[in-house]
């Protein structure tokens, strides 16, 4: 990476699980769903649209600190994220423990080493319409996520290499 400041990128996301970014293609986990123009909660759905990448999340136990341009924060034991409707503070980060039901960033599995928070549902969040939509590292055998878009650790390095403030995810149906 240079010393100068990465320009927007799009990350382009397309079935049946392939993300492209200029002439790179990789491989991804989506939802086993598919992707879907009307994503709800708990629907097991990726969502189409073009999203703004807000902020990287990573365990610093476990990684290096990603090469980026992107805003960057360590994920800390007591962060998770609110993905219930009817709690205020729904499809936000929040400190555990939290009276609403939540993820858990801090997992014992390695898909939340990196997390990268997109702009879905999040200006105002919508009740309903989908929480906790994120790219973040695939599992090994590129199983389905809950509806978020997983690239394998090195992969993903890569394209949050290239990122920098702007940058959005296009996910097309």
């Amino acid at each position: 990476m240079t010393d100068q400041p990465s320009s927007p990128i799009t990350i382009e996301v397309s079935m049946p699980g392939t993300v492209r970014v200029g002439s790179h293609a990789y491989r991804c986990a989506l939802g086993p769903a598919g992707i879907v123009d009307a994503k709800t909660e708990g629907d097991h759905a990726t969502p189409a649209g073009e999203f703004v990448l807000r902020q990287v999340m990573y365990r610093t136990d476990r990684i290096a600190r990603p090469v980026t341009d992107l805003p960057i924060r360590p994920i800390h034991k007591t962060d998770g994220w609110c993905d219930d409707p009817n709690h205020a503070d729904y499809n936000r980060l929040i400190t555990l423990p939290h009276e609403g039901s939540h993820e858990v960033l801090w997992r014992d599995d390695h898909v939340y080493d990196i997390v990268v928070e997109i702009g879905h549902n999040d200006d105002p969040p919508v009740p309903g319409h989908g929480s906790a939509v994120f790219v973040h590292v695939a599992r090994e055998d590129y199983a389905p996520t809950e509806g978020c878009v997983a690239l394998h650790m090195k992969d993903l390095l890569q394209v949050l290499e290239l990122a920098g403030p702007g940058s959005t995810i296009r996910i097309n149906a």
